[in-house]
Order: C-alpha cells, then sequence, then structure tokens
C-alpha cells in the first residue's frame, strides 16, 4: 500500500480536498426519477456501494411511497448483511481541556460553564473497572484536543485500560476519538493496541466549517481535518471511522459528504470506513444552538436508511444521543453499533450515578438506560446483543475484514461469537430478567444454524462458559 502514487504525495506534504461542493449540490438539484430510484434500491440489495450521485437521488425522491421502499429496502439490507447482531460499547471521556473553540461544544475554551478534569491513571483504573463491573467488553476512549493530550498520552491511556482486569474480564477492543495527528502520531497510537481511530469531519461544507471553528484554532484547518483518516491509514491504522455532526449544514449534503469520504478512501486505500456515526446536535452547557438546520426525527430516520443502502458493508453507529425510543426504532433500517450505559462526564461511572451533570459532559444524553436494560430490550425485540471482538483480534480487520464481509462471510463468524458473548453477560452480569430472556434467545438462534461441526463446536463453547470459568472463547 505504501508504493501508491497518492500515498507518496500524501507523505510529500500534499493533501487533496475531495470534497467539490459545487457537484455535490448540483446533485441534489437534479429532480430523481422514479424508476431510477428503484434501479438504484436494486442495486442497494445487491450489496453493491453507491456512488454519490445515487445517494443523491434517494435523499431527492419525495414520493412518500417511494421513500417507504427505500426504508424497507433498508430493513432488507440490515438483515442481509449483519443479521439481527447489535454490536454494544461504552465512551469513556479521558480528557475535557481543549483549545478548540467550536461554537456547539461545551468543551470549547471560552466556555466557563464546563468544569475541566483530565483522569488520572488512577481515575482510568477505577473507570474501567466500572464498566467491566456492568460487563462492558468494548470501549471508545474520547480526549479533548489539546497539546497534552499527545499521541502518547493516548497510548499510554490505552494500556492503562488494556492492563485493568476483574475477575474473569477485561477490556478487549479499545477505540479513539481524538484530535488529528501527524504520521508519526498515529504508529504510535497504533502500537498501544488501538482498534478504530475515529475522527469526525463534523461538517463537509467549508464556509459553515469555518464559522463553527475559528481558524485560529488547532481545529480551524479544515483540510488538516479531512485528511486525517488518510494519514491514519497511511501510519497503519486500518480501522477508521467518520463522522458528521448533523444539524450545521443540510442534512443531505452532510451525507453526500460522508459517501464522498467513504469512497475516496475505499478508492486510495483499497478498504472504506470501518464505521459511519451521524450524531445530532444537543443541549450542552454553556452552549446556545442555531435551529436553522435542526434534522427532524422523519430526516434522520432517512439519512441513516440511506447511507445503509448506499455504503452496505459499513459498520453504523447510532450513539446515546438520541432517546430511547428513536434509537428502538432505527435499528431496524440501518444501525449495527449502539452504546449503552453511557456516561459522558469525567469519572461518570463512579461518580455521578443515574444523574447527568451537565457542567461536566460535553453535550446532554438523551438515553440514561443502564446497560442490563439496553440488552434486555434489544433482546425482546429479536437482536442478539454482541460484544464480539474477534475480527480485530485475528487480524481480520481493514482490507482483511472486507475479504470476509463482501462475499457474507463474516456471517458464519459474527452469530456466533455473538451468542458466546452474550452467554457471558448473562452468565456473569445479567439480571434474572435478562437472563431468562437471553437464554431463549440463545436457544432460538441455535435452532436456526444447521447441524454440522460449526455448530457443534459452538454448543461446546456456550457449554464451558456456562459451567466453568472460561471466557472468550471465540471463532
Amino acid at each position: 500500500m505504501s508504493s501508491s502514487p497518492a500515498i507518496r504525495r500524501r507523505l510529500s506534504g500534499s493533501a487533496a480536498d475531495f470534497i467539490d461542493e459545487a457537484k455535490l449540490h448540483g446533485f441534489l438539484a437534479q429532480p430523481a426519477e422514479p424508476g431510477r430510484v428503484r434501479e438504484i434500491i436494486g442495486k442497494s440489495l445487491s450489496k453493491e456501494a453507491l456512488t454519490v450521485e445515487e445517494t443523491a437521488a434517494l435523499l431527492t425522491a419525495d414520493d412518500p411511497a417511494l421513500i417507504e421502499e427505500v426504508f424497507d429496502a433498508a430493513r432488507r439490507l440490515k438483515r442481509d448483511v449483519y443479521g439481527n447482531r447489535i454490536v454494544l460499547f461504552a465512551p469513556l471521556y479521558i480528557g475535557s481541556e481543549c483549545t478548540n473553540d467550536c461554537v456547539y461544544c461545551a468543551f470549547r475554551r471560552s466556555n466557563r460553564a464546563v468544569q475541566r478534569r483530565t483522569l488520572s491513571s488512577e481515575d482510568i483504573r477505577r473507570q474501567v473497572e466500572a464498566l467491566l463491573d456492568r460487563g462492558h467488553k468494548r470501549l471508545i476512549l474520547v480526549f479533548g484536543e489539546h497539546p497534552s493530550y499527545s499521541a502518547g498520552f493516548i497510548a499510554d491511556c490505552v494500556r492503562k485500560v488494556y492492563a485493568a482486569q476483574r475477575p474473569r474480564a477485561s477490556i478487549r477492543r479499545v477505540n479513539i476519538n481524538a484530535a488529528p495527528m501527524d504520521h508519526e502520531g498515529f504508529a504510535e497510537i497504533k502500537s498501544a493496541g488501538i482498534g478504530t481511530y475515529q475522527v469526525f469531519q463534523e461538517t463537509y461544507h467549508h464556509e459553515t466549517y469555518g464559522q463553527v471553528h475559528p481558524r485560529k484554532t488547532r481545529k480551524g484547518d479544515y483540510l488538516w481535518r479531512l485528511d486525517a483518516l488518510s494519514r491514519a491509514m497511511e501510519a497503519g491504522c486500518d480501522d477508521v471511522g467518520i463522522g458528521a455532526l448533523f444539524g450545521l449544514y443540510d442534512w443531505r449534503f452532510e451525507v453526500l459528504g460522508l459517501v464522498t469520504h467513504a469512497i475516496f478512501l475505499q478508492t486510495h486505500y483499497g478498504v472504506g470506513p470501518h464505521t459511519i456515526s451521524f450524531p445530532r446536535l444537543r443541549p450542552a452547557a454553556g452552549v446556545c444552538l442555531d435551529e436553522r438546520y435542526r434534522v427532524k426525527d422523519a430526516d434522520f430516520k432517512r439519512l441513516i436508511a440511506v447511507l445503509r443502502l448506499a455504503v452496505p458493508y459499513t459498520g453504523l453507529i447510532l450513539t446515546a444521543r438520541e432517546p430511547a425510543e428513536l434509537r428502538r426504532e432505527v435499528m431496524e433500517f440501518g444501525v449495527s453499533q449502539i452504546d449503552a450505559g453511557s456516561r459522558i462526564e469525567l469519572g461518570g461511572y463512579t461518580e455521578a450515578g443515574d444523574a447527568q451533570v451537565l457542567e461536566r459532559e460535553q453535550f446532554e444524553l438523551g438515553d440514561l438506560r443502564p446497560l442490563d436494560d439496553v440488552l434486555r430490550q434489544l433482546i425482546v425485540d429479536g437482536y442478539i446483543p454482541s460484544f464480539c471482538t474477534s475480527c480485530y483480534r485475528l487480524g481480520r480487520t481493514g482490507e482483511h475484514f472486507m475479504e470476509f464481509a463482501i462475499p457474507g462471510f463474516i456471517q458464519q463468524f459474527c452469530t456466533p461469537n455473538a451468542l458466546t458473548t452474550l452467554m457471558e453477560y448473562l452468565v456473569d452480569y445479567g439480571s434474572e430478567e435478562t437472563y431468562r430472556a437471553g437464554v431463549r434467545l440463545i436457544e432460538d438462534e441455535l435452532a436456526k444454524i444447521p447441524a454440522g461441526p460449526r455448530k457443534t463446536a459452538l454448543l461446546e463453547r456456550l457449554r464451558r462458559i456456562r459451567e466453568t470459568d472460561q471466557r472468550d472463547l471465540y471463532f
């Protein structure tokens, strides 16, 4: 990969601005012909990624019946590619110091309403132990953008998280949401064993980006941020996540920006983003939100469905920013990962209980349910809650992940691993009600798996988890 012309050009200091605003707006100005929209839906159902122009046609269709066809196709594609699994994780905020002054964020440097804090080594240990005691196995560490949160500091935090232990439990995957770095910085955090590196462009619209991110701050350079995931991949971070903050500009334009970014990464590095996030603006301490581009629930549901059709093999992350009922509704037609039992105030897993402390949070959450409640609701709704990390730990990442995922072979790993991690949770952490519901679900899922060596091996792993102290038995 390092010998490609695109990478040599980037390593020499040049970075491309691949967001052509005129082209994207032009696509959105074209009326969507029903026949053309149905052709595009058919292409999606064959599990082919869409072009930006094709994605725009789905966004501009205005016939309610046609829009419902988009939703139906997204439901079907979600089932075909991901089955009924939902991957669970939790965020762990490490520090709220920040040199940026983003107008929508409570952590912005000029905001005197927020309390600043950076977790110590002991704080990190206590937070991770509390998360392990709840049943979590996957974390994303979140850092403000500040010189003290260097690549070395981040790598050290990752190692501390992996080192934390509880009986029969440790964190198996640590993802990162942190400031853009240079190649050396990305290589350093990769060496600490991170899973996915995630950074959001926030908005792909140049003028809006400049308005909400003052240019004299670290985040004020649009192109440095846009190029961040290219540098990350060149440095060896083969799993990366993109995202936009919906509510800063026209939601349809931002969808096209995300798809453009995904295609760019696929074209230049042989693999697209591992995940796409699409958070909406939320209230925050000391923040006055501009409601001009507020995304209504109906449009939010639609953008998720369109993203599912546009990028069939990319994980879609829906966070606890959204209320529980909306999260429950949109999971059926696109979402593959959610956080649960989340606290985003510094030290929140041991110090804040169930209350929100707005002066210590980046924004206000919409879903404060404990992990067990979220997990039980997923089970009742027919989903398999999964804490699986096997692909990352067995090298099925980046291009290798796509080799498995695109033909659909990943299904032979995902359902068995989801069932074993669910059984771990039920035995070690589940409430009585959740345990009963989860065991019934596992029995139902086992009945769908044909007899053979794989099922026999799965049954044996489930038995060992249920009857012994053995854990982390994955395919």
